[in-house]
C-alpha cells in the first residue's frame, strides 16, 4: 500500500501544479478563482463557497494522488512541504502522525517514513 505524506516540518500541502494534475486524473472540473495573499483558490464546476475545492479532504491512500507526486516529483510540494510516497504492507492498520506538520506512518508497535 502507498501512502502520501510530508517529511519537513511545515505541513502537508500541494502545489498548483499538483492540485489542476489531481484534478485531471480524478476527473474534477476545477476553477480557478480569485487569489488571496498569493494563494491560489480552486472550485468544482463554479467559483461559490459551497464549491470550495479542499485538497486536505484527499485521502492519503487515494491513487490520484499517489499519481501526482510521482508524476510530479518535488514539483508536487506545496510551501513549506517535501511530500514523499511511503510504501507500507497492504495489512497495516495505519495512520499518519506528525510533529510541527513532519509526518510519519504508524501503526501500534512499527512506524515508516
Amino acid at each position: 500500500m502507498k501512502i502520501v505524506i510530508n517529511t519537513c516540518f511545515g505541513g502537508f500541502d500541494l502545489s498548483d501544479e499538483a492540485i489542476q494534475l489531481y484534478a485531471k486524473l480524478a476527473g474534477i472540473n476545477l476553477v480557478e478563482g480569485p487569489k488571496q495573499y498569493g494563494i491560489t483558490h480552486f472550485y468544482v464546476d463554479s467559483v461559490s463557497e459551497e464549491n470550495y475545492f479542499s485538497y486536505y479532504k484527499i485521502a492519503r491512500d487515494d491513487g490520484f494522488l499517489i499519481e501526482t507526486v510521482e508524476t510530479l516529483g518535488e514539483a508536487a510540494n506545496g510551501d513549506c512541504a517535501a511530500l514523499k510516497v511511503v510504501e507500507i504492507p497492504d495489512d497495516v492498520d495505519w495512520e499518519i502522525d506528525e510533529y510541527d506538520g513532519n509526518e510519519h506512518v504508524a501503526e501500534k508497535h512499527r512506524t515508516w517514513g
